[in-house]
């Protein structure tokens, strides 16, 4: 049915297509289907999460505004990538022409690798709200930080493929690919697919890797030294002597050395009140010192609580990132050097499926794993059962 010429790429394609159109019809429309049906759910999936953004005040602080980020790349493949794609991989020929071709070209590695590089800002974000809490809180308030960050994502992304696509073939002199067809030039040219490949996935793995070992190291730590018991006696003992106005044991000052000299019949009363509120323990009383301790204890733990959820959370994330980007980046490393013949290209094709199905997954995992997500989710898909929040 296709005539083409013994060159490794032309044959790659003719095989690849051959094995395609073995399929039976409704096999073909059964892919349609599911193609379809992808596309759809990772346009509202993250449509959602950005209109969570909008209608919920309560999701717009720093770190949230990078899985804003995350959603508008994934949002883009389903409105753009995938929609014409899908007549391209189930005829096999490209009929939108070059200038289109070019663009889907840029549009789609854009986007991959700017959800890519998200995953490992968020990764980023949370290393530092967990193991620099204080430092962290401090840059909240600058508001510039977070789109400086996202804009040098997509600016990155763009570098890192966006002029090969563009201009390999001006510096070549020639293209290599046929007038029906639509893949980028460099398809084939096996060290700057390693590179790119590398920056791309395997970088990025390795950095979200150490961030999430150093977050659950720190959570480790912490819970081995017991912070919120080592803050529940020595610390708590010191602000129960500050807030009761009485110097610590031990501390020489006029105004004790003047009780010393005082009427023996005041020791008593004060010898008491020294003891309620340095020894809280052996005491049921509440003192000023002894509340604030209580309290400090308390949002120590929570905060401890909170890192645990923010490490599960992320730790998911970043299992499913690695899951959908792994296949695909191995086997372009491996078709290069054998020129695709060593790889079955209806193998590629299931693993560059994958790659979207990334995309499709986020914000699905958004709910799962952030309570906050979860509430501005049901406020729009069940509005009557929140009509108090919305004002929020």
């Amino acid at each position: 049915m296709f005539q083409y010429s013994a060159q490794p790429v032309d044959r790659l394609i003719s095989t690849f297509w051959i094995t395609f159109s073995e399929f039976s019809l409704g096999v073909l429309a059964l892919l349609a289907f599911l193609m379809v049906l992808l596309c759809l759910v990772t346009i509202l999936g993250n449509m959602l999460v950005i209109l969570a953004f909008i209608m919920d005040r309560n999701l717009r602080h720093r770190s949230n505004y990078f899985f804003l980020n995350l959603a508008v790349s994934d949002f883009a493949v389903g409105v753009f990538c995938m929609p014409l794609y899908i007549p391209y991989s189930l005829t096999g020929k490209w009929h939108l022409g070059r200038g289109i071709c070019k663009l889907w070209l840029v549009m789609d590695y854009l986007l991959c690798t700017a959800s890519g590089f998200n995953i490992v800002l968020i990764s980023y974000d949370r290393f530092l709200s967990v193991t620099k809490a204080v430092s962290y809180r401090a840059q909240q308030g600058i508001t510039s930080n977070p789109t400086i960050e996202m804009v040098a994502i997509w600016i990155l992304a763009f570098l890192l493929y966006g002029p090969a696509i563009l201009f390999w073939e001006h510096v070549a002199g020639h293209s290599v690919v046929p007038v029906d067809q639509c893949y980028a030039e460099f398809f084939h040219n096996w060290y700057f697919l390693l590179c790119a490949s590398t920056l791309e996935f395997f970088v990025p793995l390795l950095l979200v890797t150490y961030f999430n070992v150093h977050i659950f190291h720190n959570i480790q730590r912490r819970q081995r030294r017991g912070s919120a018991q080592d803050c529940e006696h020595p610390r708590r003992s010191s602000l129960s002597w500050r807030f009761c106005g009485l110097p610590r044991p031990g501390a020489s000052s006029p105004s004790s050395e003047a009780e010393n000299s005082g009427s023996s019949s005041m020791r008593p009363k004060k010898d008491s009140l020294g003891a309620d509120c340095s020894s809280p323990s052996t005491d049921n009383s509440v003192t000023p010192g002894n509340d604030f301790s209580v309290s400090f204890c308390a949002k120590t733990r929570s905060k401890l609580q909170r890192d645990k959820k923010i490490a599960k959370s992320l730790a998911i994330i970043v299992c499913v990132f690695a899951i959908c980007w792994a296949p695909y980046s191995l086997l372009v490393i491996i078709r290069g050097p054998c020129q695709g013949t060593c790889v079955h290209n209806f193998l590629y094709e299931a693993t560059f499926w994958l790659l979207w199905i990334n995309s499709s997954l986020n914000p699905f995992l958004y709910p799962l794993c952030h309570v906050k997500f979860r509430m501005a989710f049901l406020k729009i898909l069940c509005p009557k059962n929140h009509p108090q929040q919305h004002s929020v």
